[in-house]
């Protein structure tokens, strides 16, 4: 008979061994882990940069920035180097005081006391702990600073769907606050300007400085309104001639408008200094002082710092780099640029939509020129302009150089058409015109296809460049030098001026591809300045200001 143990071990007991074995060699760990040499600089991890982003309003957005940032250095302290803070903080805060150089408000991102943190740090000693969370919570405040304040710098103070809703639809700036702050820390090149917190475009540099010039100019007691009526001839003396040379100023340099202190003499110069103004903000230049021009230079100082300040939001808006080559059209300006390898190739006036019929907001690719094309006539042109003169004489369309065409192409009587129905998802039939003189497209259209069915075109109606203001179109936008513009976009697809023109001649549709697709920016700057800080103001034609202002200044 063989003798069972009187307590026999079973499974239960050995994992209780073995569990209470693992939980002693966790415990043993943390301990080691705990005492940990005294220059060993102290991590973070997910959950305390998670807690600490969430812990003020201001720095909620930038959590997934400040996540990327710490994940990619396995939560390393970034502004730390054997336990003293690097000199780039000292310059990111630099940066950071003066925001309001940039047209932001300061108080948006003073959320930390950073004073007292760096003092705290320095009186601490010997208390590693002490120390070791004091160096986390500044390493952390650090980075949520300047996530905060490099959204607003490099992104804009407004988020996309609000800028949408400013009427921008151009390709964003989708910088990457994560990489730029690596850059900042010395730990990447870039060549972009992160590490010297300067802007990325210089319209942008420009305008702040037109910013300080304004401030400067309010600061000064603002410029002299001209009055009402006001009227001068070249060889006038008059007391208006003091004031309209100060206000003059502000804009020219106070050299060429000066003429040996006082004198109340209208000269023949002050008129060419008067013409200039006039020119480069896009009025009647003819050197008059007319109500036009007077109206122009009584904006208040105030109103054109608002201004200047919302055209900087939109630079931040902008792709954080152009490419080499691109075409680029600004609507208050009525002006297009053609750019190569970043320098401006070719510039020349446009003419854009008129306010009922704006012409958007946005950026493309251009990928074909269509020489001598056909212009298929817009729903709204069709039902109240066409289909009535053509319903009631069956000879119209032909007068006019038009044709109904089926959706397949074949021709059909415009007596059988039932035109009570054009200009409706109904209608079966497409309206155009053929290519010649009578075409609105003129002789050459360059197409960036888009949902809007916007594009560049000719116009027969060239006598329209000559007005100062050009909103006349129906949304497209007309350039002053069509045949130009499409020898140089073709020059490497084997056509040149006379090759075009020839094929204009010919009267017969001619798609053409682009080698290389070139981006196409439709833009909406209402302030541009040189390098010096003179400002070209531009009329808001279509009121985007207004919007962009109430909705910029209520976050300020």
């Amino acid at each position: 008979m063989i003798n069972k143990p009187l307590l026999m071990p079973n499974k239960t007991f050995f994992k209780g061994i073995f569990l209470n074995l693992f939980i002693f060699l966790i415990l043993f760990s943390l301990s080691n882990c705990s005492k940990r040499k005294s220059g060993e600089q102290p991590v973070l991890d997910s959950a305390y940069v998670t807690q600490y982003m969430n812990s003020k309003p201001a720095f909620k957005d930038d959590l997934y920035w400040a996540m990327q940032f710490y994940k990619a250095r396995e939560y390393k302290l970034g502004w730390f180097k054997d336990h003293e803070v690097v000199p780039e903080a000292e310059k990111m805060l630099q940066a950071v005081s003066k925001a309001e150089e940039e047209g932001l408000d300061p108080a948006r991102y003073n959320i930390v006391d950073f004073k007292k943190l760096f003092k705290d740090l320095k009186g601490i000693k010997r208390d590693l702990d002490k120390r070791d969370a004091l160096e986390q919570e500044i390493d952390a405040a650090l980075s949520a600073t300047y996530l905060n304040w490099a959204s607003d710098y490099y992104r804009g103070l407004l988020e996309p769907r609000e800028a949408r809703k400013a009427d921008w639809d151009v390709k964003r700036n989708r910088m990457k606050l994560d990489l730029a702050l690596q850059t900042v820390l010395g730990e990447r090149e870039d060549k972009l300007p992160f590490a010297s917190f300067q802007p990325m475009h210089p319209q942008y540099a420009n305008l702040k400085k037109a910013l300080a010039n304004y401030r400067q100019i309010k600061e000064d007691g603002g410029w002299p309104k001209i009055p009402p009526g006001a009227k001068l001839k070249v060889g006038q003396r008059s007391e208006l001639v003091p004031l309209l040379r100060k206000r003059l100023s502000a804009f020219i340099a106070r050299d060429s408008v000066s003429e040996q202190g006082v004198n109340n003499t209208f000269s023949k110069d002050l008129s060419v200094a008067l013409k200039r103004f006039q020119d480069q903000n896009g009025l009647t230049a003819n050197g008059v002082l007319t109500p036009e021009t007077i109206n122009f230079m009584n904006i208040p100082v105030e109103d054109r710092i608002r201004q200047v300040i919302i055209n900087m939001e939109r630079w931040r808006w902008i792709p954080q780099s152009f490419e080499p080559n691109y075409l680029i059209v600004n609507i208050p300006e009525y002006k297009l640029r053609v750019y190569e390898n970043g320098k401006e190739k070719m510039g020349m006036k446009v003419i854009v939509g008129k306010e009922l019929n704006s012409t958007p907001i946005f950026s493309d690719k251009m990928e074909h020129v269509v020489i001598s094309p056909y212009w298929n006539i817009p729903p709204g042109i069709l039902k109240e302009e066409i289909a009535p003169k053509a319903a009631s004489n069956s000879g119209f369309l032909e007068a006019m150089d038009m044709e109904v065409i089926t959706k397949d192409g074949g021709t059909v009587d415009p007596s059988t058409v039932d035109w009570s129905a054009a200009g409706t998802s109904g209608f079966q039939y497409i309206v155009r015109r053929k290519p010649g003189p009578k075409n609105d497209l003129g002789r050459v259209k360059f197409i960036f296809p888009n949902s809007m069915n916007i594009y560049l075109h000719d116009t027969p109606s060239t006598q329209l460049f000559s007005q100062s203001k050009r909103d006349f179109s129906h949304g497209c936008v007309r350039v002053e030098k069509p045949i130009e513009l499409a020898a140089y976009l073709l020059r490497n697809a084997g056509w040149d001026r006379s090759k075009i023109l020839d094929q204009v001649s010919t009267r017969e549709e001619k798609y053409v591809p682009l080698k290389e697709k070139l981006p196409v920016y439709i833009v909406y700057f209402t302030a541009a300045a040189d390098e010096n800080g003179r400002v070209r103001f531009y009329d808001d034609v279509y009121e985007h200001d207004r919007k962009l202002k109430a909705m910029y200044f209520s976050k300020l």
